[in-house]
Formats: C-alpha cells, structure tokens, sequence
C-alpha cells in the first residue's frame, strides 16, 4: 500500500471523526431544550442519560464482527450512518420512557461508530509508525466545537431542536458517507475466525480502561451537565449556558491537535499526569465558583486536562494484539462504562444535593489520572492487517 494511500486515508479518518463528534456537540448544546420537551427532573435528566453508554456497552463488541463481515470500509459507512441518523431521536421524544428509549439507540450507534474508526486511525498510526491518535480525537473535538457552536447559536436564537437535529443529521451523513470512501478498506486473513458477538474485555483492557474511565466521566458530565450547570446554578440563560459546552469542546480541540507532538516529546505517562493535575483544577474552579465566567473557565480546563487520556488508551489498546476492533472494543466498554455511572451519579447527586456536590465528585476522579497514568506506557506493536 502506498503512502499517498495511507496520508489519504489519515484524511478521511480524520473527517469521520469530526462528523462522530460534531453529532456529540449537536446534541449536548440541546440537553436543556430536550429536559424541558420531556419533562424530565434533574434527577430522571440522569437517569436518562445514563442510557447511551449502556447502548454502547451492549453494542460495542458488535463492532468488530461487523467489520469482519464487511470489512472495515462498508462497516464504518454503514455504522456512521447510523450513528449520524440516530441524533434526530432525543429531540423527538415527548417524555422520560421515550427519552431512554432514544438514548439507547443513540448510545448503541455510536459506540460501534466509535469502535470502527478507532480502529481504522490505529491501524493507519501503525503504517505511518507515528503518533496521530490525538490529532484525530482533536479533529472529534472539533467537531464537537462546530457542532456545539450551531447548537449555541440554534438555542440563542431559540430554535425548535426537533428541526435543528433533523437539518444537522443529513448534513452529517452525507459528510460521512462521502468520507468513508477513502478510509482504508481492511479486510481479514482468509483463516482468521470471526470475533465473538459478545465477549467480556480482556485483562489487558481493564488498567488500560480505567484511566479512560476517570476521563470519560468528567467528559461525559462536562458535556451533558455543563449547560445545566449554568443555566441551575448561576442562573443564566440558556445562550450563555450552552457557551460552556463550547469553550470545554474549544479547549479539547486545542490540546488534542497539539497532543502528538507533546506525546512524542515528553511520553504518555507524564503527560498524561500533568493532564490529571490541570482536569483537577479545572473541577476545583467549577466547584468553587460563583460567577458564570469563572465555571466557564473551569469548563474549559477540564477540557484541557482529560484531552489526551482518551486517545492513549485506544493507541495502547489497539497496540496490544492482532485485531485492533476487538482490543478497542475491551477498553472502550470499560472506559464507556464511566458514561454509564456518570449521568446516574450526577442527576441522584444532584436531586439528593446539588449539582455542585456533583462536580465534587468529577473532581476526585480527575485526580484517579496520576495514579493510573504508567499504565499507558507504550506496548509492542501488531503485525498489520491485510
């Protein structure tokens, strides 16, 4: 394979990943609008959110028999579809069962959308023998950004999310669709067995995941609660809140697409220990503040510590054995696991106490990223896939 095909490939990768995120964003910015359509308290808000990542607990091992089956090309075409389609479902949903029911869906399709494409941009790392994992988790964040920046704008100016999610959906899909065309087109050895439709991740999966999870938790309640966060406790408005959303999405983008370059240099495991320490101050700021500024600020340092923690436990997964689907999708129901507890802790937290005894609780986890952070050091590399 030549490497005009590879750098082609790292391209097109790359959009995927921007068009996975610009959904999250689409969606995130819009959470307050979707409570309110619902009618759902703080409380059944968590509930309810806790259902995409069981989604993608459940259907994250699928990923890989997909790809098997298909090949790598047409299972992430057909998957990102699927996931771009499924943000039209939150906004539809006229109370609490829908909502759940919506989210797991939409949870579903994204974590084996996520699955495909991790494992296509590791395997394109492995044939360019650089760091590029954070770079592309950087072009999800800016897709994040793009997404959440319309989501900003489309609640300033009040617009129905039911319209704004159907218009950003096709979008979307036909980015992806068109991007996938030039991702590479992996299939399996002839004798190499199908992987298991469902199968408990691997013991090299769960250290590796448990840095993933304390980052995806404060990602996950970020993301989701920031906006509430303004809007319940500091009394904004609904523009100004959804601002948070951004300027944590903005400050992900920035340390992502810089991140390879400061991996290379300094290594993962301080990295990601310097990582831990600006994600606790982030949480600290958050916690401690009384004016809307000051918990953007914090917003954003969040963002900016638990960037690169994520894209170093898929590199480390997809390094550690012969088919990257499959060590990925271990480490991702681990990590994503987090998505799942976090919405439940934070909406009880918050029903029982407040949101800001919520973000007590991001905050020590954040700190769980110095303790566990060796363990990304990197491992032996795979022969690569036909």
């Amino acid at each position: 394979m030549s490497v005009d095909v590879v750098r082609r490939a790292r391209i097109a990768v790359g959009v995927v990943f921007c068009v996975h995120g610009s959904v999250t964003g689409s969606f995130a910015t819009r959470v307050p609008w979707i409570q309110d359509h619902a009618g759902a308290s703080p409380g059944e808000l968590g509930l309810a959110l806790a259902f995409p990542a069981l989604g993608a607990a459940l259907a994250m091992p699928l990923a890989a028999r997909v790809s098997h089956r298909f090949g790598s090309r047409a299972a992430l075409r057909g998957l990102l579809a699927l996931w771009t389609l499924a943000l039209v479902l939150p906004s539809l949903a006229p109370n609490l069962p829908a909502l759940c029911a919506a989210l797991l869906v939409y949870g579903g399709t994204a974590g084996m959308a996520d699955v495909a494409m991790n494992a296509l941009g590791v395997e394109v790392e492995h044939r360019l023998n650089r760091s590029i994992m954070s770079g592309l988790h950087g072009m999800w964040s800016v897709g994040a950004l793009l997404g959440s920046g319309v989501g900003t704008l489309a609640a300033h100016l009040d617009v129905n999310a039911q319209l704004h999610h159907i218009a950003a959906a096709v979008v979307l899909t036909l980015i992806g669709a068109f991007a996938c065309h030039y991702v590479l087109n992996l299939h399996p050895h002839e004798d190499e067995e199908a992987p298991p439709r469902f199968a408990l991740p691997p013991k090299s999966a769960w250290l590796i995941g448990a840095v993933g999870f304390c980052a995806v938790f404060a990602e996950g309640a970020s993301l989701d609660w920031s906006a509430v966060y303004l809007e319940d406790v500091l009394t904004t408005s609904a523009g100004v809140a959804a601002g948070a959303t951004t300027g944590f999405t903005l400050t992900m983008a920035i340390a992502r697409i810089a991140g390879d370059r400061v991996i290379d240099r300094f290594g993962a495991v301080p990295t990601v220990r310097v990582s831990g320490l600006i994600a606790a101050l982030g949480g600290l700021l958050v916690v401690l503040s009384s004016h809307p500024v000051v918990a953007m600020a914090g917003f954003g340092l969040l963002g900016l510590g638990i960037a690169v923690v994520v894209p170093l436990a898929f590199a480390a997964a997809g390094h550690t054995g012969p088919n990257p689907s499959q060590a990925i999708a271990g480490v991702a129901t681990v990590t994503y696991a987090s998505g799942l507890v976090a919405p439940s802790v934070i909406g009880g937290i918050a029903e029982a106490s407040s949101l800001t005894s919520s973000f007590i609780v991001v905050t020590a986890l954040t700190i769980g990223l110095i303790a566990f952070a060796p363990v990304l050091n990197p491992t032996r590399r795979r022969a690569p896939t036909r």
